[in-house]
């Protein structure tokens, strides 16, 4: 772990700059947390004025201190915040938590206030949080740097979920909905500006910290997402779930114009791609962040989706299995010897076969639960549970119920939820540290989250293992903003035939008559199409000429191209002559390089309408043959893919190998390709592989840096 970091952790000392006597200003309250939540460590408040702030010695200046602190919060204003940041630097500090507001959320002049401040500290060797940071809490240490009021409303208490977030509010929201649950939070840290230590960077610190079995991340930007691919692997070597929460729909990351793969892939969908490559679930809202924090705090390990629900109400037995169909999630049948067994115990209007009702019985007799669990518990059939009990009071043993799901939990391992609606039927279960829902939606809803999310972690895991060499190749940021050179389609089909992707035969002819003598060598009918580095799409100039099946045709297509181009003011390459290919369906394949995330690639539906009714997938390097069919079975067009109404299954080979080439064309160090546009690439049956119909192809010139 960085140093630096890890004195924001866990300090030896701590200096306050515009300590205030009053807790409740923003120089005060951190003084009064660091007493008040048994910081062990060494506390300098720096006041001019005071000889001594809350009881504890002060003095005027941070050069009267004996030594330098690890950490120097720094809350004073303007010009005095900038000044006391290069004395800590000057100093020696090792991190700055510089509270101060008005700098790079201000505009412009804010911003490369920011960045002179960051050049400065890092010239003596510090790091800084901030500036507009709410501060830094860790309650294992009882390091808590924050002037936030919510530790007043909910009163800490150390536990397994760590919080890191660029926004203040959002570092203490995940923490007051956590705490009001009963569960313990260790970590709630807030950035500010990212100027310096971003939120992505801090979670890597945070990440190491071996008691923890939660990460929580809000993510305004991703600015620095090799941190956060860090972050991940870490927290996969330990096993330890990251979910985040990525707020802003920014137009960043969209590449230019003249590339329908830049239009569908914009940022948003990148940042899902990525998350998801990584492992790390991301949530919808606040709520959505925290809903499933109890599952992820049990050390269960689930090993598939099939569920079994068990409830004294049919009509949460129906709504259940309803919820789980559409989160995807299986109802197995329970095995004919489990059945007999249930059969034995419930009465005969039971239902055994799963869900399993056990009826109005209940109430008269609480041991059904005792007897019926156990038996349960040894059928193969599940990988998960849902106990609900929607109605109890009077007559009910429902501290059984409790006692009884606690022990069927620990005998199988497995993960089980709860629905409890009642909060008087509710707490036997809670007590026993069980997660508790009101509603079969919410249950089913976490419990797929957490059981889908392992498989994600899983999966990140097998693609990247230990080797940090390929996470950090998977997170390739453009460098150069400048603009890469259009390449006209004959260039952009070589360079495609070069790279392994199978193109379309053609010929580039710069005359009426070679065009003419092309396509007699194809047959007819051809295509022919006007050629130019200054034009992306062809279609809406005229260009595109199809089914020609005469000379006279071709020539007068030549000659309309020629003209076309010269009443736009583009240059006239020659045109491309190939012959009319025929396949099942018209599939698109792009790529570009996102400034942020690096190489993108996009597989889906093509065709004209791509960018009207888009069906397409995201695919972030390094994937693999099976990442691509899977992202083609999400598509909506995959029931067509796999063949209707008796027609045969369109053949994906050649388009699996052609997005896996394309990865590792786009991936390539000396790759000066920027951006692919290939549409359409057409496919059939059988043993037709499929081409490239059309490119367009954005290069770097020779010798540019990316």
């Amino acid at each position: 772990m960085n140093p630096n970091l890890k004195a924001a952790l866990d300090p030896a000392s701590v200096a306050l700059i515009g300590a205030s006597e009053n807790p409740n200003k923003i120089g005060g309250r951190p003084l009064d947390y660091l007493r008040r939540f048994g910081f062990r460590g060494a506390i300098y408040p720096i006041n001019p004025k005071r000889a001594e702030v809350q009881g504890v010695k002060a003095v005027p200046r941070l050069a009267d201190l004996d030594q330098a602190p690890d950490v120097a919060i720094i809350a004073v204003p303007g010009e005095d915040a900038v000044r006391a940041l290069d004395e800590c630097g000057g100093m020696g500090v090792k991190l700055a938590v510089m509270m101060t507001s008005g700098f790079g959320e201000t505009g412009p002049e804010g911003k490369a206030a920011e960045r002179a401040m960051v050049e400065r500290a890092r010239a003596h060797g510090m790091r800084m949080v901030g500036p507009n940071t709410q501060g830094l809490a860790n309650f294992g240490t009882g390091a808590v740097l924050s002037f936030s009021s919510m530790f007043l409303e909910e009163a800490p208490k150390d536990g397994p979920v760590g919080i890191v977030s660029q926004s203040g509010a959002m570092s203490v929201i995940p923490y007051g909905l956590l705490r009001s649950r009963g569960i313990g939070v260790r970590h709630a840290h807030s950035t500010g500006n990212d100027a310096d230590v971003t939120v992505c960077e801090f979670a890597t610190a945070v990440a190491s910290d071996p008691d923890l079995k939660l990460l929580l991340l809000y993510l305004e930007s991703i600015p620095d997402p090799e941190h956060l691919a860090e972050a991940a692997a870490i927290a996969r070597r330990r096993n330890l779930p990251i979910i985040a929460l990525k707020s802003g729909r920014t137009p960043a990351g969209q590449a230019t114009a003249s590339s329908h793969t830049g239009a569908l892939a914009n940022e948003d969908r990148v940042v899902d791609a990525f998350l998801e490559q990584h492992g790390i679930w991301r949530a919808k809202d606040s709520v959505d962040l925290v809903k499933a924090a109890e599952l992820y705090l049990q050390g269960w390990k689930p090993e598939g989706r099939r569920l079994v629900v068990i409830s004294n109400s049919g009509a949460t037995c129906v709504l259940a299995a309803d919820a789980a169909t559409a989160a995807e999630m299986e109802i197995p049948r329970l095995s004919d010897g489990t059945q007999e067994q249930l059969r034995a115990i419930l009465p005969g209007f039971a239902a055994t076969a799963n869900p399993v009702d056990i009826t109005a019985a209940l109430l008269t007799n609480s041991a059904l639960f005792s007897q019926i669990l156990p038996v349960i518990a040894e059928d193969p059939s599940a990988d998960a549970f849902l106990v609900g009990v929607p109605v109890a009071g009077q007559a009910y043993d429902v501290e059984a119920f409790g006692r009884d799901t606690s022990a069927f939990a620990a005998a199988t391992g497995k993960p089980v939820v709860v629905t409890a609606p009642q909060a008087m039927v509710a707490a036997p279960f809670k007590n026993r540290g069980l997660p508790v829902f009101e509603g079969e939606g919410e249950a089913i809803a976490a419990l797929s989250q957490f059981i889908v999310h392992r498989e994600l972690m899983a999966k990140a895991a097998e693609r990247f293992g230990g080797d940090g060499a390929a996470i950090r190749s998977a997170v390739q940021p453009a460098e150069d903003s400048r603009s890469p050179r259009l390449l006209d389609e004959a260039e952009s089909l070589a360079a495609l035939s070069q790279a392994g992707i199978p193109t379309v035969p053609h010929k580039l002819c710069r005359s009426a008559g070679e065009a003419v003598a092309a396509a007699a060598s194809f047959g007819v009918p051809v295509v022919v199409k006007g050629c130019s580095p200054d034009v992306a799409h062809k279609s809406e100039l005229g260009l595109v000429h199809l089914g020609l099946d005469g000379a006279d045709d071709v020539s007068r297509a030549f000659e309309a191209c020629r003209a076309s181009l010269a009443d736009h003011g583009a240059s006239f390459s020659g045109v491309l002559v190939a012959p009319m290919a025929k396949g099942r369906r018209e599939l698109l394949l792009g790529a570009h390089r996102d400034p942020f995330f690096g190489p993108v690639i996009l597989v889906g539906d093509g065709g004209k309408y791509v960018e009207a009714m888009p069906d397409t997938r995201i695919l972030l390097p390094p994937f693999t043959e099976d990442d691509v069919r899977k992202a083609l079975a999400h598509l909506r067009i995959a029931p067509l893919l796999g063949g209707t109404r008796g027609e045969a299954p369109i053949a994906l080979d050649g388009y699996v190998a052609a997005a896996l080439a394309l990865g590792r064309l786009m991936t390539e160090a000396s790759s000066r390709i920027e951006s692919v546009d290939i549409n359409p690439f057409l496919v059939g049956t059988g043993d037709e592989e499929g081409m490239a119909l059309d490119a367009v192809v954005l290069q770097r010139d020779e010798g540019t840096p990316r």
